[in-house]
């Protein structure tokens, strides 16, 4: 039995015949006689050929590969986009090239840069919270690569998108907020120079406006990882009057807030409820059990690798774009006051 990766010309050099021969016959030309196929196959079996697939891209100017970038996997929503984005390409006979920016920027150009090299027929893009910069992006769709954008995308480029209904998951979470009697909710805020960011804070102040709260610009911080909550929160606790809730701009964030008020004595929900964004394992694991918005990560992998795999067969770059949103719902847990 051979060793290492095995070509036509080593199948056609044991058979006796030629290279040429051997191609034709796995791929069922007529001009081969049975005998020979039957010979070419099982042999190409026994040694487990396979087709060299950068050969196959350069004579038919496509890798049958989807690249993919994300700012962390260990997130819930992504690994749920992950597996929604999987399904659709293997169906469709694509292999997925997988990145993570780390939310760096520097590392997200350098991924692009090797997406660039790797001949990718598209790319799948959430930013990292560092770009403003969008310059790589735009060399990608220059290089005939379609790009769809989910969850974090770009309004200064026009391309396709994948979002969930922020504005509308947010509003949802603080009007839940209010109709269990809370009134001075602080908000763990993305950073604003992201659209999901904006939309979450939106959904927020709109909430509080509805219902004739006071939008107090104490209650809103920059926060939003599990590190900056532990940080971030004893200083929402020490003020004169501290929040009676927090709406936190994703799950970690929200188990971190729950963390710190917990250690500083008070009783969630009685004196402070938490709710977040994204339900994971986090969110069912924490004590209590954290009150989120489902955001479908699945669902949007699915919508946004079905948009790509359609574009890359159009063929035609000279689209309009699409921008299709994935409704979130609410999940009352123990966090929150009924």
């Amino acid at each position: 039995m051979r060793s290492g990766q095995v070509t036509i010309k080593d199948i056609a050099k044991e058979l006796g015949i030629s290279a040429s021969t051997v191609s034709r016959a796995l791929k069922d030309h007529p001009d081969i006689s049975a005998k020979t196929k039957e010979a070419v196959n099982e042999l190409a079996k026994k040694w487990h050929y396979k087709p060299n697939a950068v050969a196959l891209s350069l004579r038919h100017s496509k890798s049958n590969v989807i690249g993919v970038i994300i700012p962390e996997i260990v997130h819930h929503f992504f690994s749920s986009v992950i597996s929604g984005i999987e399904k659709i390409a293997h169906e469709a006979g694509y292999n997925v090239m997988m990145f993570q920016s780390n939310e760096s920027y520097e590392r997200e150009m350098a991924n692009v840069q090797a997406l660039l090299s790797s001949r990718v027929d598209g790319v799948l893009v959430s930013m990292s919270k560092e770009t403003s910069d969008f310059s790589h992006f735009k060399e990608l769709r220059n290089n005939g690569i379609p790009v769809v954008f989910f969850d974090r995308v770009c309004n200064e480029l026009s391309s396709d998108n994948v979002i969930v209904d922020d504005f509308a998951g947010a509003f949802t979470a603080v009007e839940h907020l209010i109709n269990t009697g809370c009134k001075r909710i602080a908000h763990l805020s993305a950073p604003q120079h992201m659209l999901l960011g904006q939309n979450r804070q939106k959904g927020y102040r709109q909430a509080l406006l509805k219902h004739k709260l006071p939008i107090d610009d104490e209650l809103i911080i920059k926060c939003d990882s599990f590190e900056e909550a532990l940080e971030k929160t004893p200083d929402l606790l020490r003020l004169p009057q501290p929040p009676d809730a927090i709406f936190a701009v994703n799950e970690l964030t929200a188990a971190g807030a729950l963390s710190v008020v917990k250690k500083a004595g008070f009783k969630v929900p009685e004196e402070i409820s938490i709710i977040g964004f994204t339900d994971g394992v986090v969110s069912r694991t924490s004590d209590p059990a954290l009150t989120t918005l489902e955001q479908h990560g699945y669902e949007v992998g699915l919508r946004a690798s079905e948009l790509l795999v359609g574009r890359i067969k159009e063929g035609d770059m000279d689209y309009e774009p699409v921008t299709k949103v994935v409704k979130t719902n609410l999940i009352v847990r123990g966090s929150t006051k009924n």
